[in-house]
């Protein structure tokens, strides 16, 4: 009995999944004959959404009215092309009442059935909004409308109108469609279009047309429900999916087209979930909050809000300006700069490049702020952030590496409460691909310089200071300072500021440990009890100068 159960199971499982690959029966009629099914009759000045699943005719059948001189059929695709052709049929004979058909057959079956003749009235195939205007067919008994989709599921909506006059369902455009750019900018596009006629007759504070103005990256629309249909694209993606939803979506597809669609009962509107740029009256639209060297579309639908119908404009596109960009300038190898800064944001602030010598594309870059605080520095090469980092009162070094060319950006730089390097506050740097090792060069491990009391004489000092393990020439500056007058303590004072006359002494000095890199240095030819100020510069080729706290020592007055 289990077994019994088991092999009806499987059979009907095989019997599902054969009707669901070869879909309906229903869906293998010829061309040339009628289902046995409901008709799809086509109302007249109502709009009907009829749904198109691909590679099916889909028809319309419509009758006039008695002395009805002119007729108008517009079919509004939605988002694909399709192919729609009018007919007029025409029977040599009124079928008669007594004949017995079965219960099933409608009348267009019977007079499709019957002997008679066909005229091709129209037919149109593209993805824009056609209408056919003309005089009725007179001998004709029924007119039949064909719609097919070749490419994919779609929709398409149809509307019928007895006698002249432009459809009254769609708005009606003026004679020239087209959307005009008016002005281009950086990040806003100003445009202008002739305005329809259906919102030119609205009275003053009326409603039931507007514009609504569409904005995208690809290409334009031909109607309002293509581009309803891409935005439910993009919604869609990224959604993960399973097998059967995919088979449940599908059955119900071939159902409804069944049941429903066959019917041309008229189909919900999708919903939209589009933003306007701009909506109302007025033919005139500035697209702001656009990006700056950008490829835009855009699309003007001109809406009736109470048959929730629309027309569309010929659609335009533009290119928004490239921001400005600032000017850059090169930095030559070993050269020292002193830049100005203006305090500018996150956009502005100097720029230079610099494009190392040698294979190995390496350089060191140095820096230093002089009175300005908020300095930000950023290393780029093709737009990949290298390095980023805050400049402050003590001297930088970043290591470049790898790259052909730099880009060395600085921004911000406010004048610091203690800042008193003229005319105001300022960087300076220097780039130098002369140092050839594979990181930065070590910095003293303090700055600070010591003088010994013991060794304090009427005309000598003694200064020490710490070094480095690396062979560099160390300099000596001293300045007499006379009564009352205080040591200034700028950084970014460099040596090449300071007279011959100050100069006491330079020496060269390297130790390999660094707990004894200790040099000293003896400054004789001083005045008995005169204060001094004595500075020490760390002078190196492949970077600025480093300069060491300024230390006031006064001589002794006897001895």
């Amino acid at each position: 009995m289990i077994h019994q159960v088991t092999g009806m199971a499987l059979s009907w499982c095989h019997c599902l999944a054969a009707a669901l690959l070869c879909g309906p029966v229903w869906a293998l009629a010829p061309e040339n004959e009628v289902p046995l099914r409901a008709t799809s009759w086509l109302p007249d000045s109502q709009v009907t959404s009829i749904h198109l699943p691909k590679d099916r005719t889909r028809r319309l059948y419509f009758t006039l009215k008695k002395k009805t001189p002119m007729m108008s059929v517009t079919v509004s695709p939605c988002d694909v092309p399709i192919e729609w052709t009018l007919s007029a049929r025409t029977l040599k004979d009124k079928p008669l009442k007594n004949l017995h058909w079965s219960s099933k057959k409608s009348m267009p079956e019977v007079w499709w059935r019957g002997p008679g003749m066909e005229v091709k009235m129209h037919s149109y195939t593209g993805n824009a909004v056609e209408t056919f205007r003309g005089a009725a067919y007179a001998p004709a008994s029924i007119y039949i409308l064909r719609l097919r989709s070749r490419e994919q599921d779609t929709r398409a909506s149809v509307y019928l109108q007895e006698g002249a006059g432009p459809p009254g369902a769609f708005p009606e455009l003026p004679p020239d469609p087209r959307v005009h750019t008016v002005g281009v900018g950086m990040t806003s596009v100003t445009l202008s279009w002739s305005p329809s006629n259906s919102v030119l007759r609205l009275p003053p504070g009326g409603s039931g047309y507007r514009y609504c103005v569409l904005v995208n990256r690809k290409h334009n629309y031909r109607s309002l429900c293509a581009a309803e249909e891409a935005a439910k694209d993009r919604k869609k993606r990224g959604k993960k999916v399973t097998a059967w939803p995919i088979l449940k979506e599908w059955w119900w597809q071939q159902w409804d087209s069944f049941e429903e669609g066959e019917e041309g009962a008229p189909l919900p509107d999708p919903p939209a979930g589009l933003r306007c740029a701009c909506e109302g009256a007025e033919s005139v639209c500035t697209v702001s909050e656009l990006t700056p060297d950008t490829q835009y579309y855009f699309d003007v639908f001109a809406m009736d809000t109470r048959n929730g119908t629309s027309s569309a404009y010929t659609g335009t596109f533009a290119r928004t300006h490239e921001e400005a960009r600032p000017a850059v300038a090169q930095l030559r190898e070993g050269e020292r700069r002193w830049v100005p800064l203006r305090g500018e944001g996150r956009q502005g602030g100097p720029l230079f490049s610099f494009h190392p010598q040698g294979w190995q594309q390496s350089a060191l870059l140095t820096l230093q702020s002089c009175g300005a605080e908020g300095v930000r520095l950023t290393v780029s090469s093709k737009g990949q952030v290298l390095a980023s980092r805050p400049v402050g009162s003590e001297v930088a070094q970043v290591w470049l590496q790898g790259k052909p060319s730099y880009l060395i950006h600085l921004e911000g730089g406010t004048p610091a409460p203690s800042g008193s390097a003229p005319p105001g506050p300022a960087v300076k740097l220097q780039v130098s691909s002369a140092y050839h090792r594979q990181a930065p060069p070590s910095l003293p491990p303090t700055l600070q310089i010591k003088s010994f009391n013991r060794l304090r004489g009427c005309r000598s000092v003694t200064l020490a200071w710490l070094g480095t393990e690396e062979r560099s020439l160390y300099c000596v500056y001293r300045r007499q300072l006379g009564e009352g007058e205080g040591a200034a303590a700028d950084r970014c004072l460099g040596p090449e500021s300071r007279g011959d006359a100050e100069k006491v002494l330079c020496k060269y000095f390297q130790e390999l440990n660094p707990r004894r890199a200790v040099t000293t240095a003896t400054i004789a030819g001083l005045e008995p009890g005169a204060a001094y100020v004595f500075d020490v510069y760390l002078m190196r080729r492949w970077g600025i100068p480093i300069k060491y706290h300024s230390k006031t020592v006064r001589t002794r007055k006897d001895c």
